[in-house]
């Protein structure tokens, strides 16, 4: 973690749980970024609701508005390990009834699903198509199982 992330202005709002935060963000594994917020608009999340997984919540815990700071955290800490029981087959009837009946779906494509209550949303990485139409899908997150950077900017704490 850099020196300038911990709160040394107790002036500045704290990060908290259920704090609502303005910030940029970077989530990068070996292969490189796979979230970056740096370039453009900032995100926006309330922490202890989801968004983040518990563990880069708990690194955001005690920051100060106006922090920036960056996190290593080891394989498997972030996101957990990969699971190989999310790797599924989904029918094509199914992929019918949730979307475009005439989508092509190609290995390395990113599809997001509705959850059940149809509240939210989840992704899954193809990883198969088959002549009938069918799709396995891997429904680990992308850096699941990996090592992972986490680099922040506070720019709003509620």
């Amino acid at each position: 973690m850099t020196a300038d992330a911990l709160a040394s202005d107790t002036s500045q709002p704290i990060v908290q749980m259920g704090s609502f935060l303005t910030l940029h963000y970077r989530l990068a594994g070996p292969a490189g970024d796979v979230v970056n917020t740096f370039e453009g608009k900032p995100a926006t999340l309330s922490v202890g609701t989801g968004e983040l997984s518990p563990a880069l919540e708990q690194r955001l815990i005690g920051l100060a508005e106006g922090a920036r700071a960056r996190f290593e955290l080891a394989a498997g800490e972030a996101f957990g390990e990969r699971n190989p029981d999310m790797r599924q087959w989904v029918g094509r009837k199914l992929l019918n009834d949730l979307g475009d009946p005439d989508e092509q779906y190609h290995v390395g494509d990113v599809v997001e699903f509705p959850t059940p209550d149809g509240a939210g949303k989840y992704a899954g990485a193809v990883l198969e198509v088959r002549g009938d139409g069918a799709v396995r899908f891997d429904f680990n997150h992308p850096l699941a199982g990996l090592p992972v950077t986490f680099e922040v900017q506070l720019i709003g704490v509620l």
